[in-house]
Order: structure tokens, then C-alpha cells, then sequence
């Protein structure tokens, strides 16, 4: 008896040690493939708003491995980058299976909300508009991952957007739309403003234009209903397009016509914007679009002097070489951390005066002298971009960005 317990104590104590052994190297294998991930990551992905690489499957006993990312040319990369590591790694590209067949969608409601996770309870990233023209990546339950036309990739509700195949697409492309030109307005069942309601208005909604009925043009939802806009609230949109004249006065004219605007975070509309929300709509009024948040806004355009020899804020030089429609960028943060993150934006005017969204739309100087002096945040002013005349690629005419060129 003893021998047969030595016996069978010396073979647990060899299988214990065999399956140490084991984890051992699947916890070494998994630090190496985490290592070449986020190196890859820092290279290709570093904005997550971007770009994305995840894990879909992680099973470290068993070396097996599936990531999905958002680019071809990053799951091509991290395919040869980890083919030497002798695991089950599996590399996959957007859009995932769940939604290959109908990988587009076209925004169905007046303002879509955007959020970082699926669920409703999570943080607002952004907003799009109705017409407005996605890729959809991923399907999470009751949610789409999505890509918009400036390359934000968040989640939204798909109650929010009709899913199509390209064919859809390119069917839904061939009509002739109308963009919503008013600030807030409805759409009506009948061409009579006093018919039932078929849905709210923004400013940069589109539809498809079917025909005009006197007073009213006869419009298409992407999920097909009927409607009816009254003629003096839209515009034909390649004539809208064609009207458009992004001066400074334009762009400061279309951010002083959201003054009053609740702050919402994550708002891109006349509904409610956050600080880059106003800066991201007021260049889209006027036939451009531009990055999302500030602190992408801030490493686009042409760069301001405004700063001394010890990179403070000098207003004696900002007044000298800023212009109206210049970009003002901020950094909460300023005097604990000396590369501390741009939080915040806000539109020049001129004469030491901007316009921000902080708390509500309104107008601030960053001189001290002046009634409307903003303390707190002229004393955190760390840049300044010039998007007017840039070439930088990031800031593009409507016209000529791919999702909604063929409008």
C-alpha cells in the first residue's frame, strides 16, 4: 500500500510539475504576443477612436488566440509580426461575419448618439446625422460598431441606421438628395404642416429628394418612408454643396448661430455640442469636414505662434499673428504636467475674442481687461491652428470625402 501511495503521489507531483511547466510557457508566449500587439498598436493604432486591435478570443492554456482590428494593412502586419510565435493566432479584418452582407449603413434618425461601449448606460462619443453614410464594422447584441465619415469608430443603437449590401448602397447613391437647412424644423405626412409629424429636423440632415408638390419638396427616409419638407427649410444638396464658402466670417457666422446651444458632451448638432463639436460644425456648415475631438483638431493645420521662449501663453503675440476662424486649443492640465493632453477648443474672432462651448455656446475674451475675460480658460491656452488655406489631408471638402461624394 505504501508503494502504490508513493507511486501514485510521484506521478501527481510529475503531472502538477508538467502542468507548471505548461503555464509557464503559455504566460511567456502570451507576455511576447501582448509585447508585439501593443508595439504594433503604438506604431499603427495609437488613437483607439481610430483604429482598433482586440482580442475576440484568449485562451493562453491552450496557445489560442483570435484579434480583429480595423485596417487590413495593420491585420496583415500583425499577421507576419506574430507568425513566429508557434500559437494559434488568428488575425481578422472588419467587418466581422455578423455583419458582412450588410456591411453600410445609412443614419435613420434626425441626430444618432454614438457611444464608446454598447450599451445605452455608456459615454456619448459623437453624434451623426440622418443620410449620413457609415461603415459597419462589428454587431454587438442590440448595437453596431460603426466607422464615420471622419474615421470615428464608436457604437450605436441599430434602431439608428438601415444596415445595406453595397448594391443597396450604391442604389441609395443614385438618388438626388436634399440637405435640411433650417436650424430645427419636422417633416409632415402630407404636403400640409398641419399633417402628422413623421420625424424632427436638424440643420445637415439628408434625404432623398423625390419630386416637389408645390409649396414642399416629397422626400425618402433611408427605411422608406415618405415625407414632406416645406421648400424655404432644404436645399438641393449638390447646390448647397456648390454654395458653400468656407471664409472666416462663414465659419464664425455659422458657430455664432448655436450661441445659447446646450454644452452635451459628445454633441455634434444644433441639439446640443460639446467645445469640438462646435469647431467640427461649424466647418461642416460650410462644406468641410474635419477631425472630432480637440485633441485630434490640435495635430491638423497650420501651426500658430502664440507662446514665448518658456511655452506660456502671450497674448501680445497671439493678437499679432491669429486670425478670424483660427483654432484655439487648450489644456486643463497646463501647469501640473508639461505635455498635459488639449482637452478643450474654441473658434477665434478676433480682437482677443472666441467662441466656445462650455456650459453653453457663448463668446469669451482672453484678454483681462475685457467684461468677458474667461479666466480659466485663457489662462490654459497652449495652441493654435490655422484651418483655412491648409492642405492637410485631414481636413477635407465634403465634396470630396468618400461618404458623401456620390450624394
Amino acid at each position: 500500500m505504501a508503494s502504490m501511495y508513493w507511486k501514485s503521489a510521484c506521478i501527481a507531483l510529475l503531472s502538477c510539475a508538467s502542468l507548471e511547466s505548461t503555464a509557464q510557457v503559455d504566460s511567456t508566449l502570451y507576455k511576447k504576443l501582448i509585447t508585439l500587439i501593443e508595439s504594433t498598436r503604438e506604431q499603427m493604432a495609437p488613437d483607439k477612436r481610430l483604429a482598433v486591435i482586440e482580442f475576440s478570443k484568449t485562451e493562453v492554456p491552450t496557445n489560442s488566440y483570435i484579434l480583429q482590428t480595423s485596417d487590413a494593412i495593420i491585420k496583415d502586419t500583425l499577421t507576419h509580426r506574430l507568425a513566429h510565435l508557434g500559437a494559434d493566432i488568428q488575425v481578422v479584418a472588419f467587418p466581422t461575419s455578423t455583419v458582412a452582407e450588410r456591411p453600410y449603413g445609412i443614419v435613420n434618425l434626425s441626430v444618432a448618439n454614438l457611444r464608446t461601449k454598447p450599451a445605452h448606460s455608456a459615454e456619448m462619443a459623437t453624434q451623426i446625422l440622418l443620410g449620413a453614410r457609415v461603415d459597419i464594422l462589428d454587431k454587438d447584441g442590440g448595437d453596431f460598431r460603426v466607422r464615420t465619415p471622419e474615421g470615428y469608430i464608436a457604437w450605436v443603437p441599430t434602431s439608428s441606421l438601415v444596415a445595406v449590401s453595397a448594391k443597396e448602397l450604391a442604389d441609395w447613391e443614385k438618388g438626388d438628395k436634399l440637405i435640411f437647412t433650417n436650424g430645427f424644423g419636422e417633416s409632415y405626412s402630407e404636403p400640409n404642416t398641419k399633417s402628422q409629424r413623421v420625424s424632427d429636423l436638424v440643420y445637415g440632415d439628408v434625404l432623398t429628394l423625390i419630386n416637389q408638390q408645390g409649396h414642399y419638396y416629397k422626400v425618402s427616409y433611408p427605411d422608406k418612408r415618405i415625407a414632406y419638407i416645406p421648400k424655404d427649410q432644404a436645399v438641393v444638396f449638390g447646390d448647397w454643396i456648390a454654395s458653400r464658402d468656407p471664409s472666416s466670417e462663414n465659419i464664425i457666422s455659422s458657430a455664432k448661430s448655436m450661441l445659447g446651444l446646450p454644452y452635451l458632451w459628445g454633441g455634434t448638432s444644433v441639439k446640443g455640442v460639446d467645445c469640438s463639436g462646435l469647431t467640427k460644425t461649424s466647418f461642416f456648415m460650410n462644406g468641410y469636414i474635419i477631425p472630432r475631438d480637440a485633441s485630434q483638431q490640435v495635430l491638423h493645420g497650420e501651426k500658430i505662434d502664440i507662446l514665448n521662449e518658456q511655452g506660456e501663453f502671450d497674448a501680445t503675440k497671439a493678437l499679432k499673428n491669429l486670425k478670424p476662424a483660427d483654432l484655439l486649443f487648450f489644456a486643463g492640465g497646463k501647469n501640473k504636467y508639461p505635455n498635459a493632453r488639449v482637452t478643450h477648443v474654441a473658434i477665434y474672432i478676433g480682437e482677443g475674442i472666441f467662441i466656445q462651448s462650455a456650459g453653453t455656446v457663448r463668446i469669451n475674451s482672453m484678454l483681462p481687461e475685457a467684461e468677458n475675460y474667461d479666466d480659466i480658460q485663457a489662462k490654459t491656452i497652449v495652441a493654435a491652428r490655422r484651418y483655412l488655406g491648409s492642405e492637410d489631408p485631414a481636413i477635407q471638402k465634403i465634396s470630396e470625402n468618400k461618404y458623401y461624394s456620390k450624394n
